[in-house]
């Protein structure tokens, strides 16, 4: 073999002393910029070099993917230093994160890839029958996007292919945002059964991937809640809990959103399971609408509150509990003695407790007491790394509540 067909050397990152090499070793996949030796070599390597990354005494870790623009300067890919991002490599992981979706649900809808959890740092994937949505939110995924593409292809057999580039996360890593069908083709909002109910998902132009998988055991639990009774979904995007209730027995239900494009998909997936004479939606901000069906005398016998994340990040953390406490008073006030309030977060900066105690003071402050029923979290196509608190964002608190006798 001659010089010229040797595979280049990959380039070497290096952590600082003490840098939290043993965390790494036991499973933690990222390294922060301020613990990796960034010297003007490492700061020269292009968003999404795979490079070896080493302790500080200079004993491979593993194969990693670099971006200096980000925060999380290092992503692990795989243990073993050596390995090639291959097509083969893409679908072994993929076979391995659709082999327990396979096993889990009927059909094929769900998040087939959540990103570490599932092995493929910074991918997400969520499959619509024979169309994937693709969020590659880290920079060696956005360089493997081909790859990746034609490995999901492969492992599935989807026609269709959306490239979905928006979102928090990949200006984190600095990268453009740009949505564009990738292979086949979208002619307008999937249809998608879910709990007996019909969803209408915008996988071009709607929130996130077109349509939130993360709550399907949560929609369930409420929908048993609220058979025979009258809910209000706030924060509905195209009709998540509203709609799972009205499949599964509930009198009727009010979905708020801000968005009046995601209330007609929800219009549409009402019309479309059949469930459109006791559906009812209301555009306009959360807490403006909370206030005024306040006024109006409205009770409910369930109320959903499902909010974007109030606190992405450290900083917001406080801001967003606030923000959580106000809705949990808010939204008590409208539930009728002996009904349910179910409150969500997916503010991974606000742990559970955080979020139950913001939760709870509010209820109190509307002069509510209650029992908490269940606590949930997301669904299992959604599965967690232990080591990385990131991935397990979703909370969902359900309270039974009475008025306050003792007040």
């Amino acid at each position: 073999m001659t010089e010229s067909t040797l595979a280049p050397a990959r380039p070497v990152v290096r952590l600082k002393p003490r840098a939290g090499a043993q965390a790494i070793r036991h499973g933690f996949p990222w390294v922060y910029a301020d613990e990796l030796v960034t010297d003007r070599r490492t700061r020269a390597l292009a968003p999404g070099t795979l490079a070896v990354l080493e302790d500080d005494l200079r004993r491979p870790m593993g194969l990693v993917t670099v971006n200096p623009n980000s925060k999380i300067i290092a992503r692990m890919l795989d243990r073993d230093p050596a390995v090639e991002i291959s097509p083969p490599w893409l679908v072994a992981r993929l076979r391995h994160a659709l082999a327990l979706r396979e096993r889990l649900y009927d059909a094929p809808f769900y998040r087939l890839v959540h990103a570490e959890a599932d092995a493929l740092p910074g991918v997400v994937i969520d499959r619509f029958g024979d169309l994937a949505v693709v969020q590659p939110n880290a920079a060696w995924a956005e360089a493997h996007l081909d790859m990746l593409v034609a490995a999901l292809v492969d492992v599935t057999g989807v026609a269709h292919v959306v490239k979905n580039g928006t979102g928090r996360a990949r200006g984190l890593e600095g990268l453009a945002e740009e949505t564009q069908v990738v292979r086949g083709s979208v002619a307008g909002p999937v249809t998608v059964p879910m709990n007996g109910a019909t969803y209408m998902a915008d996988v071009i132009g709607g929130q996130k991937t077109g349509l939130f998988y993360d709550q399907r055991p949560n929609h369930a639990l409420a929908a048993r809640l609220a058979r025979g009774g009258a809910l209000l979904d706030v924060f509905s995007h195209v009709g998540g809990f509203a709609l799972a209730a009205l499949a599964g027995g509930a009198a009727s239900a009010l979905a708020v959103d801000a968005s009046a494009p995601a209330l007609d998909l929800a219009q549409q997936g009402a019309e479309s399971g059949g469930v459109a004479a006791r559906f009812e939606t209301r555009q306009g901000d959360a807490f403006a609408t909370l206030e005024a069906l306040g006024a109006e005398g409205r009770r409910f016998d369930m109320v959903v509150c499902d909010p974007p994340a109030f606190a992405p990040s450290k900083p917001a953390l406080e801001a967003g509990l606030r923000a959580y406490e106000r809705v949990a008073r808010m939204a008590a006030t409208l539930v009728a003695p002996g009904g349910y309030l179910v409150l969500c977060s997916c503010s991974h900066a606000a742990d559970l407790a955080r979020f139950r105690t913001a939760s709870v003071r509010g209820i109190g402050r509307a002069g509510r007491r209650g029992q908490i029923l269940h606590t949930g979290f997301a669904g299992p196509d959604h599965p967690l790394l232990p080591q990385l608190a990131e991935s397990g964002y979703l909370k969902a608190l359900f309270f039974r509540l009475d008025d306050d006798r003792a007040a």
